[in-house]
């Protein structure tokens, strides 16, 4: 049976644009499976956020920004380790556009991250950093949330950062598999999963 979510609950929609579905620059295998079912969860949610990967040209967690790196290689940033990906989700390009089925005309707000060069940014409270903040733990803190229920792309990275991140904030974290997929890199959504149980994140199979 699906709970009935509260005023203090609040749908979090992580980053279902096109360069991460079938076709795009870095595609997640099946990712637009999740719009429909993002849809028929969202209509049981009076509070959405959604969050938009927007990167400028040239970032630095781009392969091709680094001579002779690879796709899917890692580098050492002054943050720590970096995933090299494949250009996606650069600024004003189709395939940075949330994806057009997505039926949210309920989402209170849209957080844009990894617009800064020189840093990525999983997350959908920090930068990769884990010290600049997107503004979202103040948003939900102001507006009293408490619980969040977390879907979209992809489970092993960006909803993995950002359930992770809710409870280090201090809120109740719930990922929704059913609308989420993964990019499964060498073992990383096994990772993700046994990091976020550990963490006290709830992986609730389907709503």
């Amino acid at each position: 049976m699906p709970i009935t979510p509260l005023e203090t609950d609040l749908l979090l929609v992580i980053d279902v644009q096109y360069d991460f579905c079938p076709g795009g620059g870095l595609a997640v295998t099946d990712g637009d499976a999740v719009v429909p079912e993002i849809n028929r969860i969202a209509r049981d949610f009076a509070h959405v956020v959604i969050t938009q990967d927007w990167h400028p040209a040239g970032h630095s967690s781009f392969a091709s920004s680094h001579d002779g790196a690879a796709p899917f290689s890692q580098v050492t940033m002054p943050y720590g380790a970096q995933t090299l990906w494949p250009d996606h989700c650069v600024q004003g390009t189709r395939g940075a556009e949330l994806h057009d089925e997505l039926e949210l005309p309920q989402a209170e707000m849209v957080i844009r991250k990894g617009y800064r060069t020189e840093i990525d940014s999983y997350s959908a409270f920090f930068e990769n950093d884990q010290k600049t903040p997107t503004g979202l733990a103040g948003y939900l803190r102001e507006r009293g949330f408490q619980r969040v229920f977390c879907v979209g792309l992809a489970t092993d990275f960006c909803v993995r950062f950002s359930a992770v991140d809710a409870r280090k904030q201090g809120f109740e974290a719930t990922v929704i598999e059913s609308a989420c997929r993964a990019i499964d890199l060498e073992g990383s959504l096994a990772a993700a999963k046994s990091e976020m149980t550990g963490l006290g994140v709830e992986l609730m199979p389907s709503w």
